[in-house]
């Protein structure tokens, strides 16, 4: 398939969704900004693998999941991520995107789940030059 004269800056060929587990290991600040829809709210939080060869994975939660989830350094969870790739300046730019959490110590956590939301894909503001 050629997208020769695709000019959106979003394109969502197949929503791709995959489970990732591991220990929450850094949460990083959260991010604001204005986009066509209003205020977003943006939490991007680090985990790493448990396996022979630790993976250590950066992942996103959107708006009000961030409260939602409330993740901390050092728990257990089974992350639900969506991954979905945007052109920019024809370089392409890569998200996954947590869409639902479980906290596996002791297995008593309650899991959380959305429907995905309507958090923007991306905004743009008068010093960044990145759209999201």
């Amino acid at each position: 398939m050629i997208f020769s004269s695709v000019s959106a800056k979003r394109i969502n060929i197949a929503a791709m969704s995959m489970e990732i587990k591991g220990r929450v290991i850094q949460l990083l600040q959260p991010q604001t900004g204005q986009g066509k829809k209003g205020t977003w709210k943006k939490q991007e939080f680090i985990i790493e693998t448990q396996s022979q060869y630790p993976k250590k994975v950066c992942l996103s939660v959107w708006g009000d999941k961030i409260d939602q989830f409330r993740l901390a350094t050092g728990e257990m969870v089974t992350v639900s991520v969506e991954l979905e790739s945007r052109e920019y300046n024809n370089r392409w730019y890569t998200e996954a995107r947590a869409w639902k959490i479980s906290k596996d110590a002791g297995g008593a956590q309650p899991s959380y789940n959305d429907d995905h939301g309507d958090e923007p894909m991306n905004s743009s503001s008068a010093t960044d030059d990145l759209p999201f």
